[in-house]
């Protein structure tokens, strides 16, 4: 019973603390049909240039693992762009003072924030078909992100960010 327990905390820190992503597609399209992808020609991922070979990188593995080939002729461009944002800690000390007397309660609280503020990186992927130049696929991954990591553990995490957006391609009805 115990182990059990212990097993249900550490699966609830481990999904709290990974890449979410969100899909969306075009349902008219049948994603059989597109055997081949490429990088689109004009992508400005707005990512430092090692930071985007380090993404690019996690994206042909991704590629060849899901049976896509990388061509220069696709049928479908991937587009990728970024968003770099950061909330205050969700770490709180709390404080708090409280007194009665008689039939009277009074209470006073607060939360003091601990550390700074976590970064934290938005990538939009975007596979749009080359022949009628629209979108049909989109996938949107928030992730913690520390630009202070370590060239190894960004690779890392540029690997966990691009496999969770590719979860989801091709789309299940």
């Amino acid at each position: 019973m115990r182990f059990l327990k212990i097993f249900c905390l550490c699966a609830m820190i481990s999904a709290c603390g990974g890449p979410r992503a969100a899909y969306d597609y075009d349902d008219q399209i049948n994603f059989s049909n597109y055997n081949s992808i490429g990088i689109y020609p004009e992508m400005r991922t707005g990512l430092s240039e090692l930071d985007e070979n380090r993404l690019l990188n996690s994206v042909k593995n991704a590629i060849k693992e899901r049976g896509l080939s990388a061509s220069t002729t696709p049928n479908l461009y991937l587009n990728i762009y970024s968003e770099q944002y950061q909330e205050p800690s969700r770490n709180r000390l709390g404080v708090g003072i409280g007194g009665t007397g008689g039939n009277v309660g009074v209470g006073v609280s607060g939360g003091i924030p601990l550390g700074g503020p976590e970064s934290f990186l938005q990538l939009t992927f975007d596979l749009i078909d080359v022949q009628r130049d629209e979108l049909v696929w989109q996938a949107v991954v928030n992730s913690k992100f520390d630009f202070n990591w370590s060239p190894s553990k960004r690779q890392q995490q540029f690997d966990k960010i691009v496999n969770e957006a590719l979860e989801g391609y091709p789309p299940k009805r």
